[in-house]
């Protein structure tokens, strides 16, 4: 029987929760996930738990947050004047907003404070911080 290596294209349906057991993303109402690893797709705990992984095989994992999105770094806090902020919104915290970077590309924040002067956004991944509890389901490997 076949076994996932290192560079294979898989198939994976996963849940995954937090430690509590609150789930925070789930294929099972749709596609299974398809990836090749080793491409840098996929938090580093969850591909390495996929090798060796036969199809059809199922599996519960635990990831520790620093092979899941890491610490929370304090230096991703900033704050921003509300004046910054468009007229037509109302900030309002856990709110995410979009910024642009000076390259063009775009960054996801979190509100975690809203001051009357000012606002603190997180950057941090809304996952950092935690350990991760995945369900794997291995479909295929191609």
């Amino acid at each position: 029987m076949s076994k996932v290596k290192a560079n294979d294209t898989v198939q994976v349906h996963y849940t995954g929760k937090l430690v509590s057991g609150e789930i925070f993303d789930s294929s099972l109402e749709r596609e299974p996930l398809e990836v090749q690893l080793g491409q840098g797709h996929l938090i580093p705990g969850f591909e390495s738990a996929l090798v060796d992984m036969a199809v059809a095989e199922k599996k519960t994992i635990t990831i520790a947050k620093a092979e899941a999105y890491g610490e929370v770094m304090d230096e991703l806090f900033q704050k921003v004047p509300k004046s910054d902020l468009p007229d037509t919104i109302e900030p309002k915290a856990g709110m995410g907003l979009v910024g642009s970077r000076p390259d063009g590309s775009q960054q996801q924040f979190r509100i975690t404070e809203v001051h009357e002067e000012h606002i603190v956004l997180d950057a941090n991944h809304p996952l950092a911080g935690q350990d991760l509890v995945f369900d794997l389901e291995l479909i295929a490997i191609k």
